[in-house]
């Protein structure tokens, strides 16, 4: 769910300390200096959707541990995943959100979906401090080249091969 910071801004990734956007910038040139409009053109254009697990929940100031299960409600991620067949990876920003969606959407997803991969990503949340830009960069860097088109061999230079 969106932070304090985030809602006030509607805005994903509000909060100027988050990693998500300096990410983002470093991976496609969607940096936080951009207006956010701009921001996001640039993820849908490199094959980028981002989209809570939730859709609504009851919790105190912004982090993902004060969230109210009992209030969690999960957007309908299956419909917007079976909409979206070209769509192969799903990752995580963080545990919580691997969490969420493993128990609350992952059972009616994988019957519709199951060639999906699923992956959990470090936090990009100023609250994970022990892990540093490079790193959380390092490991986010997989979204990129999982939207790489696969290299393939076009059958003239196939046939130079033989």
């Amino acid at each position: 769910m969106p932070g304090v910071r985030s809602l006030e801004l509607a805005q994903y990734y509000g909060h100027e300390r988050n990693a998500f956007w300096p990410i983002m910038g470093a991976l496609y040139g969607a940096d936080y200096a951009l207006p956010y409009a701009e921001r996001v053109k640039i993820l849908k254009v490199n094959g980028v959707a981002v989209w809570d697990v939730l859709a609504l929940c009851q919790r105190k100031g912004s982090l993902d541990t004060s969230i109210d299960l009992s209030t969690a409600k999960p957007n309908d991620l299956k419909a917007f995943l079976t909409a979206r067949r070209s769509i192969r990876h799903v990752f995580f920003n963080g545990a919580k959100a691997a969490d969420l969606y493993r128990r609350l959407v992952l059972p009616a997803v994988q019957m519709s979906a199951p060639y999906l991969s699923h992956q959990r990503l470090p936090s990009t949340s100023p609250a994970l401090a022990a892990m540093d830009f490079p790193e959380k960069l390092s490991r986010w860097s997989v979204i990129r080249d999982a939207n790489r088109p696969a290299l393939r061999a076009v059958p003239a230079f196939q046939e130079m091969l033989r």
